[in-house]
């Protein structure tokens, strides 16, 4: 596979005498696709039925005689003005009761079925007028789904789709209530009828019922974008993608995934490192230029499976974004490591957001690769450069890890239901895990629970997965020679009730678990149980590992080992190199933000930074990229 480059383009908002001098920049700065169309509903429809398709025309030819390949999204992510009034009732509500208005974008409840067929009508139009354009070589559905806390909506077509929902999953009240366990705080129903959303209530709603919701949300963001892909596939066999985002786990991007070709996702590393890191500011302030060095390869890691192989960077960070707390400016350098890194995990094309900087709107801080007034800005010239790279490596495939992490979105549900402590969250426990794997210097794979046994692991980690039963527990055995589980994994049902047979697969059992501030956490050696521990009997269970104060920290059955709580960085690296030494997989100690990436044939290092970093015989400078053949 050859890399590629692109960028985000809106022709709607520029001159048109310019989209040919835009075009031909792209083209001669090594770009080869462009992104157009996903806010342009009312240039597209600007009133009901009068479709105003002229000027889309002409930009997509401009665009295509310059040689560039075209991603066409479809509007739905911004209703125009006049579908409030088709609909008044159309927009989400959140959980406090108050419906989200017009006047910015992505203001829409997935569940409002006037809505969807409006939806249907723009993308079957764009369908029918731009499937056979052999510039437009694949398809975006709608917008990042999730973004501004929209998935979840408390409107009242949600309530009655999740009614709906409800007695197609259970068949009969009765069995609700059984699954939900209604006998308690006599909240027993008589009837689907009802049944209200888990907003609005004194204190928490039922945890199955609040689980129940989430599933449902989730359920209707996937059939909101089969109504668009279902469409789409009568017209075109060209990819259809959605450029999802980071850290968001409100709905399950592999159901999603499952109805696309490719998965995307918008990449802005340091807009995420103000206001998606679990870390303090000394950590913010080490790696304000130049972004978490493990959160872009975690999702790029992530994507790669919801695409089954295939995924982009659809927006790559260019420089300063326009949304986060502060917004600095990349060190110089950054850009080109980023684009690198993504394609170092796979990343078929990386796209950068957005081609010029907008002197007008909501994003007019956001940098782009030109300037306002049309200048080359630092972002395009380390995609230029980029570009020259991409040319010397020539072909790369993937190399195949063996080492996995299991990743469910259904876990990160139930703990937001019932975290039973502030610190406790599914994404961070998964992450820091990953982190201590790539610390070690190692190229991993994330997995779903769906995905076990489609490769065998050296070592698969499964922290935090809510519910296992036999059977997922013979598939995660068959999965790996060697097999960590834990903290919290297995501890529920399905319909969250307390697993009364946990941890599965171990001859021992949970006595009571608690959850830590930081002060209160246990030693174990150099390293800390935090956030999370659970007091376990090891009955006949052997114990690896102990605290300070003789609990069971790891226990083991067979190939299998269960973590007994939360380590700090510290202990993850000594635990997961003593398991990987067992399996007879080297591993490193890299300093810092060292990190690296192998493909089949080379290896990428990267400097993430504020400082030089010595590994070996090698010598990198902040924002440093290096490329050995391996």
């Amino acid at each position: 596979m050859r890399p590629e480059l692109g960028c985000c383009y809106y022709p709607e908002h520029w001159p048109e005498e310019r989209w040919s001098v835009d075009a031909q920049m792209m083209a001669e700065s090594g770009l080869s696709w462009v992104r157009i169309g996903e806010f342009a509903w009312s240039r597209l429809e600007p009133t009901p039925g009068d479709y105003q398709w002229e000027w889309l025309d002409r930009a997509i030819a401009t665009l295509a005689d310059a040689g560039l390949k075209i991603v066409l999204g479809t509007p739905t992510a911004t209703p125009p003005r006049w579908m409030q009034k088709r609909y008044p009732d159309m927009f989400a509500v959140d959980r406090d009761g108050k419906a989200r208005g017009f006047g910015s974008r992505r203001h829409y409840c997935f569940s409002h079925q006037g809505y969807r067929i409006a939806c249907a009508e723009i993308v079957e139009k764009l369908a029918q007028r731009y499937a056979a354009h052999p510039a437009i070589q694949a398809w975006q559905t709608d917008n990042e789904y999730g973004c501004h806390d929209t998935v979840r909506s408390y409107s009242q077509s949600a309530l009655t789709q999740f009614r709906i929902w409800l007695k197609a999953r259970y068949q009969s009240i009765d069995q609700l209530n059984k699954a939900w366990g209604t006998v308690f705080w006599s909240m027993e129903y008589s009837s689907f009828d009802e049944i209200e959303l888990p907003n609005l209530t004194v204190t928490e709603a039922a945890p199955c019922h609040e689980l129940d919701f989430k599933r449902f949300s989730s359920d209707e963001v996937v059939s909101f974008n089969r109504l668009q892909t279902d469409i789409l596939r009568r017209y075109t066999a060209a990819s259809l993608i959605h450029n999802y985002m980071g850290r968001i786990v409100e709905f399950d991007h592999f159901a999603v995934g499952a109805d696309l070709d490719v998965a995307s996702w918008d990449a802005y590393p340091l807009g995420f490192l103000e206001d998606r890191s679990d870390y303090g500011e000394e950590w913010r302030a080490r790696f304000v230029r130049q972004g978490d060095p493990d959160f872009q390869a975690f999702h790029h890691d992530l994507y790669r499976a919801v695409g089954r192989g295939r995924w982009w960077v659809m927006e790559q960070q260019p420089g300063p974004v326009n949304w986060a707390p502060f917004n600095p400016a990349p060190l110089d350098g950054m850009v080109r490591l980023w684009s690198l890194e993504a394609i170092a995990h796979g990343a078929e094309v990386v796209s950068y957001f957005r081609w010029r900087q907008l002197p007008f709107a909501q994003e007019q801080h956001h940098a782009g690769l030109l300037t306002p007034d049309g200048r080359a800005a630092q972002g395009l010239r380390e995609a230029q450069q980029t570009a020259a790279d991409i040319e010397a490596l020539g072909t790369l495939e993937p190399a195949v890890a063996v080492v996995a992490i299991l990743f469910d979105y259904e876990s990160a549900w139930a703990w937001q239901t019932q975290p039973q402590g502030a610190s406790f969250d599914y994404f961070r426990l998964v992450f820091e895990q990953y982190r201590a794997l790539r610390r070690l210097g190692l190229s991993i794979d994330i997995v779903s629970p769906a995905q076990l046994g489609e490769q065998h692991y050296k070592l698969l980690l499964v922290p935090g997965l809510m519910s296992i039963d036999d059977a997922r527990l013979e598939r995660i055995e068959a999965a790996a020679d060697v097999v960590l589980l834990g903290p919290r994994s297995g501890s529920r049902t399905e319909h969250f009730h307390i697993d009364l047979n946990q941890p599965q697969g171990f001859s021992a059992s949970v006595e009571c678990v608690e959850s830590l501030r930081s002060s209160a956490g246990y030693a174990v050696g150099d390293g800390r149980l935090e956030h999370w521990f659970e007091h376990c009997n090891a009955d006949e269970a052997s114990v690896s590992l102990t605290s300070d104060s003789g609990a069971p920290v790891l226990l083991r059955s067979g190939s299998k080992y269960y973590l007994c709580g939360w380590p700090n960085e510290q202990l993850a690296e000594q635990i997961l190199t003593a398991l990987l030494e067992l399996v007879g997989v080297p591993t490193k100690s890299l300093p810092g933000g060292l990190r690296c990436r192998d493909t089949a044939t080379h290896r990428f290092w990267f400097n993430y930074d504020n400082r030089n970093l010595e590994y070996g015989d090698k010598r990198l400078n902040p924002a440093e990229v290096y490329i050995e053949t391996l």
